[in-house]
């Protein structure tokens, strides 16, 4: 079952969606209720390549929507990087890309982040000046709802180039008119003339601030690990992510970056576009679904980000915070020298093969001729035998020598880490995986099986070895006929040395003692204690802006109901105590 958004046309149907964008514009107000438009988009802008002035905003609806002081961020970051040196070159006069990206938002509540979703367009033509132009169509958006405006940019992107600005105030109409976003449910939103199907990551698949703090043990499926009842269903951010597509090269390294995400390392991503890049970002992000990310994660990150000075400010005994950065941009490589994990994924040219070797396939005889009537599976087996060739092992000891700095010069799919892996890559899994051979008609629709298979065996992977943790997320009910104002039973106390002590009397479970290593319990060790560190500090900056929140609230009670609270010893306690 795909994952992916899908449109049904009403009819009559028109010729293309951005068609159907345009052919229903004439039941669209001609002035979007605002505050509708904001529950699911911030601002629609159109953004220029200028050769003297740099990114300009030529558009924003609506006006006024983006912020001054945020301008200089989204428009740089809705272009590819000029510095990258695996720079595309086509033979085409016009190249359409789309990625997206993720800025810290200052003005929005909490410190948030906002995302925009971009549609690049890159136009060669000898008559213009330095033979070409760049121009971008940007959705922001404080929703992470890839499945949503990815499509949606689809539409609007060619839209725009066709019929100009009032591209943006017909679809922004459009998206007015839908119901309020519905966390975790199928959501069907009309776009002229077609409807976009889409499903909606779970409520606590993301957080609505800035810093996830101690969250990192929320789920998305429940406050419980128990493997969801349809696996079917998008159990966390960025579902319809192909992960098979963007990390076909590499897959047998999947169960590494999945314990570098579930024990929050930083890593940083490195592809030739920043489609790939993004892409790459997104798919890690999946992974650990149903378990809330709490790191950090920027899908296509540039040098002009706020948030770049710090982190290259920082020496190489520095401590990288926890982060995955996409990059296109090769200077990474130099400014970020302490980050300790580094992944290259991706092709610089989209129409080169990157096909593991795939095994016999069954062939029927017709007319004399031999056809291939069946897809081909992975050949993982053959592909674990080559990793021990004199040839594999010469390349492995010259990229290990050469280190990431040989992306300088050649472009491969790799991964740079002094990390020792407890997961091993589960063959079970990667046999079921197919293969479209040659074949890119139907190449799209095996990634969609693929990363059904790969999607589902993460999930049971992430909520097995989450079951440890579900006593001390388990909330548990007053019983029946106590007292409204008596506080609740509190959660367990976590205490990480009890649970480690605990976990190792009685083992992983069967499913992970099949797909883990002896050193099992050091995933637990890393993980256990780095979150009992975190919750600590984060708990006691919690505790003191609750106190402060308290004595707010407690100043403008009346004084009747202050004496009240105050003739409790442990409330009078709490609102006296200092902040």
């Amino acid at each position: 079952m795909s994952l992916s958004p899908s449109f049904s046309m009403k009819q009559p149907p028109p010729a293309s969606p951005a068609a159907g964008a345009a052919a229903g514009g004439g039941v669209v107000p001609e002035e979007p209720d605002a505050e509708a438009l904001r529950r699911w988009v911030l601002a629609f802008c159109v953004i220029r390549f200028d050769l003297e002035q740099g990114q300009v905003v030529e558009e924003c609806y609506p006006p006024g929507a983006l912020p001054a002081n945020e301008e200089p961020g989204v428009a740089f970051s809705s272009f590819p990087d000029s510095m990258s040196h695996h720079q595309q070159r086509h033979r085409s006069t016009i190249h359409d890309s789309i990625f997206f990206f993720r800025l810290r938002s200052p003005s929005s509540r909490g410190g948030g982040f906002l995302y925009g979703y971009v549609f690049n367009r890159q136009r060669q033509d000898e008559r213009l000046k330095r033979g070409g132009e760049q121009k971008s169509v940007v959705i922001l958006s404080p929703r992470p709802y890839s499945s949503v405006f990815r499509p949606l940019l689809q539409i609007l992107g060619p839209l725009c180039f066709d019929i100009g600005k009032r591209a943006l105030q017909l679809v922004a109409g459009h998206v007015a008119s839908w119901p309020s976003p519905v966390p975790g449910k199928l959501m069907e939103l009309p776009i002229g003339n077609a409807v976009l199907k889409v499903h909606l990551p779970p409520p606590l698949s993301f957080a609505d601030r800035g810093r996830v703090g101690g969250d990192e043990l929320m789920l998305s499926a429940g406050m419980a690990p128990f493997p969801p009842a349809n696996p079917s269903i998008p159990q966390g951010l960025f579902h319809e992510a192909d992960i098979f597509g963007i990390f076909r090269g590499i897959l047998l390294q999947l169960w590494m970056l999945w314990e570098l995400l579930i024990i929050g390392e930083p890593l940083l991503v490195i592809a030739p576009t920043p489609s790939q890049c993004s892409e790459a970002v997104a798919g890690l992000v999946s992974l650990v679904a149903p378990l809330l990310c709490s790191t950090d994660f920027r899908p296509y990150f540039t040098i002009h980000d706020p948030d770049f000075s710090h982190l290259n400010s920082l020496g190489e005994s520095d401590e990288f915070p926890p982060m995955v950065l996409g990059v296109t941009n090769l200077f990474f490589l130099k400014a970020l020298r302490c980050i300790p994990h580094i992944v290259s994924v991706g092709s610089p040219s989209p129409n080169s093969s990157r096909f593991l070797q795939v095994a016999p396939r069954s062939v029927s005889t017709g007319s004399g001729k031999n056809t291939n009537t069946r897809l081909g599976r992975l050949n993982f087996e053959q592909l674990s035998l080559n990793k021990f060739s004199p040839t594999s092992l010469l390349n492995a000891i010259k990229l290990r020598r050469d280190g990431p700095l040989s992306l300088m010069t050649e472009h491969r799919e790799a991964i740079w880490s002094s990390y020792s892996a407890t997961t091993k890559p589960d063959t079970s899994v990667l046999n079921r995986l197919v293969d479209a051979g040659m074949s890119a008609r139907i190449e799209e629709s095996m990634s969609v099986v693929n990363n059904e298979i790969l999607r589902r065996h993460f999930l049971e992977l992430t909520t097995n070895f989450l079951a440890p943790f579900g006593p001390y997320l388990r909330a548990t009910t007053p019983s029946e006929g106590s007292s409204p104002f008596v506080e609740p039973p509190p959660l367990p106390p976590f205490h990480a040395d009890e649970f480690l002590k605990s976990l190792a009397a009685r083992g992983p479970g069967k499913f992970l003692s099949k797909r883990m290593r002896a050193n099992w319990l050091d995933l637990y060790r890393h993980k256990g204690l780095e979150q009992s560190e975190r919750c600590n500090e984060d708990t006691a900056l919690a505790c003191q802006k609750f106190k402060g929140d308290l004595r707010a609230v407690f100043s403008v009670l009346p004084k009747d109901m202050q004496q009240l609270l105050l003739s409790n010893p442990q409330r009078a306690a709490l609102l006296n105590s200092n902040p």
